[in-house]
């Protein structure tokens, strides 16, 4: 048995939400204050002993039942008016994962495709069929409601309104261009290593505003939005899942880092700013190697991130 190593672990909220100039100080304050206890949820598992799946589902599941994040309590709204959320998570040690997709009356969604990940054949599930295996094990059931907010309520009808061609006279722009920015760029996720080395990456969404047609997006498929390695490293992305998808993001970064032998930093830099701009993608990751090295990169205008590294230094960011 090796060493124990120190452990590390970080987090995003999302990406390209607000613009430095419309940010105000109360807002900016409440992000930081919820992306410290997420944090700080999933660095007390791994340091009193946990590993590093419990710590990315203890993470996300702080932001998840948040009211600022597009995740859980506080996510988006589909066309219909209904709320479906998607979660993944997966191991570096052995790439074994869970992964969820239309969930609407599961609380917890990152708890959920956790679960899937322990205790189920399949690596994903979805819709009624998710929250069947959810009765099976015993999962509390909410209503539907309980994940919505006015705010998310208000922002459904701005982009719903801007969607159709429709006119605005009545609706405040600054709003309107928040709410679009909003509409494809909000997830939560995290990856985290533990004592013994082994690296997971988890993802939570509501997916974008006014979603329509059963869509699902990047965040519960394995490869795209969340991947995991102890070889390589873990990924976690936040941003327009149509792009991330056809990028294979997550697993594209990992790959490069391992066939170039560059550093999983700059593997994930030369993807966002290159590959993943060039499709048309805005938006970002987090990450960790194997070394327990914290990877943050975007390329929309700011990303809800905050991190402790090995040596216990911790910090929030919003803006490059």
């Amino acid at each position: 048995m090796g060493s124990l190593r120190k452990p590390a672990i970080v987090i995003h909220g999302g990406a390209g939400t607000i613009l430095r100039e419309r940010l105000t100080a109360e807002v900016e304050a409440a992000y930081r204050s919820d992306l410290e206890a997420s944090v700080n949820a999933g660095y007390r598992v791994l340091t009193q002993g946990g590993n590093s799946r419990e710590a990315v589902v203890a993470a996300i599941r702080v932001m998840e039942d948040s009211p600022l994040f597009n995740a859980g309590h506080g996510a988006v709204f589909t066309h219909e008016g209904t709320i479906e959320l998607d979660a993944a998570v997966m191991e570096g040690r052995g790439l074994n994962a869970g992964t969820v997709t239309g969930i609407r009356h599961i609380k917890n969604p990152i708890a959920l495709a956790d679960r899937v990940l322990q205790h189920s054949p399949h690596v994903m599930l979805m819709g009624e069929g998710a929250e069947h295996f959810a009765r099976e094990q015993d999962f509390e059931f909410v209503d539907n409601d309980y994940f919505a907010t006015e705010r998310r309520r208000k922002q459904l009808e701005q982009v719903r309104r801007a969607d159709e061609g429709l006119t605005r006279l009545s609706e405040d722009e600054d709003d309107l261009d928040a709410a679009l920015r909003d509409k494809q760029h909000s997830t939560v996720g995290a990856v985290a290593i533990d004592s013994q080395g082994d690296i997971a990456a988890g993802t939570s969404t509501g997916g974008m505003t006014n979603k329509r047609f059963g869509r699902v997006g990047d965040t519960p498929i394995i490869g795209a939005g969340t991947y995991a390695n102890n070889a390589v490293g873990g990924i976690s992305a936040t941003g327009h899942g149509e792009f991330i998808m056809r990028a294979v993001l997550a697993h594209d970064i990992c790959a490069r880092a391992s066939y170039t032998g560059i550093s999983l930093q700059a593997a994930t830099d030369e993807i966002i700013a290159g590959k993943f701009a060039d499709l048309g993608g805005s938006g970002g990751v987090v990450g960790m190697d194997p070394d327990a090295n914290i990877v943050i990169s975007f390329n929309s205008p700011g990303m809800y991130h905050a991190w402790v590294d090995v040596n216990g230094r911790s910090g929030t960011g919003i803006f490059k």
